[in-house]
């Protein structure tokens, strides 16, 4: 990675010092005077580190706003201030804001070098650790043998030598983005950016700029998403969530293949695969007006539907194994065994989905840690007990006389265990405890019939 410093100081003899320093020990820098030079500088390119004067041009702590911008647009980059009029509060004020270092002039050459060694240091390991959080999260996998997971990572395998656009909807936590990374994993374009952009985060203010980019009085370019994904995908997260406005460029952008950055002349070809998610019914979004009906047919070229949890419980066990298989390894602490069989992980309506329980795995296993006897499936059930489903189930439960009281549970029951047993009869009758014959009698009185 090259090691590009912003070496910012009025005083020229001091720029320039710093500035062959670095040079010397093998740095790349680049150089501003005063403080509009600095923003143009960074509006231009973010470096690996900065160096900022305290005292600029603009007022008496403008250093300390230059180092308030930068970290607003990437708070990683490793920024030392100097002074010749430092005192403690400054230089208190400034490692609040973030400064990585803070040097009182006149300082050794030497010292400004050590610490600029020791920001690379730091900025690296931060990479590192983000890379590695970054592939630990993008390693999951599609976990089920349910028939609804085995269709889609088939027609996972089928997209690889496609370019078809993909439309992923599902209830929120049911793993709509991890399919995104995928379908793009499994593509032609793996090696090229995953972007993503979600509609419900952006900048009402700023959709067109952050989806397009746009061009500066100064000449300096920012590239939006479509330009920076270029040659490789990019997913809109929620894309119900942006407005019709933006919808309708979008839709342009799609029928005509380039656009043009804001402000900018240039038209731009379009070079990604086109993703997109969503947690709502789109026909009703259509239906509402909310949603242009024209972008959808564009989008939704390849659909894809995640169930939730609860239409795939026979899943669970299969997740729970993973979950804390993955999450025992990259903690590095001792897998847990979770009783697969406990009846509550199927009763429960898991309204986070597959998230949630990735999320009760992870808890569990923290508590479980230096404890040498826990029960689980207490822990489980503290932690799921305070959901608001299962005080709807009693309270339903509780209006209805015995007899109808017992048959619905009876119901619910009997089907949960057929699902968690897969459809399978002999199974369920020997889990439940009874008699294939008498459990066949018992399904046809409640009125279930086999299970898809």
């Amino acid at each position: 990675m090259i090691k590009e410093i912003l070496v910012v100081d009025d005083n020229s003899d001091i720029r320039l010092l710093i500035a062959d320093l670095l040079k010397d020990n093998g740095f790349t820098v680049r150089q501003a005077a005063n403080f509009e030079q600095a923003i143009n500088e960074i509006n231009k390119k973010l470096p690996t580190i900065a160096i900022f004067d305290v005292k600029l041009d603009k007022g008496d702590n403008d250093g300390i706003e230059l180092l308030s911008y930068i970290k607003k647009i990437d708070n990683d980059i490793p920024v030392i201030m100097i002074s010749g009029h430092a005192n403690i509060q400054m230089a208190v004020n400034s490692v609040k804001l973030g400064a990585f270092e803070f040097i009182q002039k006149p300082f050794e050459t030497e010292r400004i070098l050590n610490f600029v060694n020791r920001a690379i240091e730091h900025f690296n390991l931060k990479k590192e650790n983000q890379s590695l959080n970054s592939k630990l999260f993008h390693s999951y996998e599609i976990i089920g043998e349910s028939l609804a997971i085995k269709k889609i990572k088939d027609l996972i395998i089928k997209l690889g030598n496609a370019e078809s656009r993909v439309f992923i909807t599902g209830p929120a936590g049911s793993g709509k983005e991890l399919v995104a990374r995928k379908i793009h994993k499994n593509s032609y374009r793996s090696k090229k950016p995953f972007l993503i952009v979600n509609g419900a985060l952006l900048d009402p203010e700023k959709y067109e700029q952050e989806l397009f980019g746009s061009e500066n009085k100064d000449g300096t370019i920012n590239h939006g998403f479509f330009e920076a994904a270029t040659g490789g995908t990019l997913l809109i997260d929620e894309v119900s969530e942006i407005p019709l406005e933006t919808q309708a460029k979008i839709l342009r952008v799609l029928i005509d293949q380039k656009f043009k950055r804001v402000n900018g002349v240039e038209e731009i070809n379009v070079n990604i695969r086109l993703i997109s998610t969503s947690s709502k019914d789109i026909r009703t979004e259509i239906d509402n007006g909310n949603f242009r009906e024209d972008l959808f047919h564009r989008l939704n070229v390849v659909p894809i539907y995640l169930p939730a949890l609860m239409d795939r419980t026979e899943d669970i066990p299969l997740l729970l194994k993973y979950f804390s298989k993955k999450i025992a390894e990259i903690n590095g602490v001792k897998e847990i065994s979770i009783d697969t069989q406990f009846s509550l992980l199927y009763n429960y309506r898991w309204p986070g989905n597959v998230r949630e329980l990735r999320n009760l795995v992870e808890r569990i296993t923290i508590l479980s840690l230096n404890e040498n006897k826990i029960d689980i499936n207490k822990l489980i059930g503290d932690s799921l007990d305070n959901n608001q489903d299962t005080h709807d189930i009693i309270a339903n439960t509780l209006s209805f006389p015995l007899k109808q009281a017992r048959e619905n549970f009876e119901k619910d029951y009997l089907i949960s265990q057929l699902k968690r047993h897969q459809g399978n009869i002999s199974k369920t009758a020997e889990f439940v405890g009874m008699e294939r014959s008498a459990l066949h009698r018992k399904l046809k009185n409640l009125g279930i019939k086999g299970l898809n």
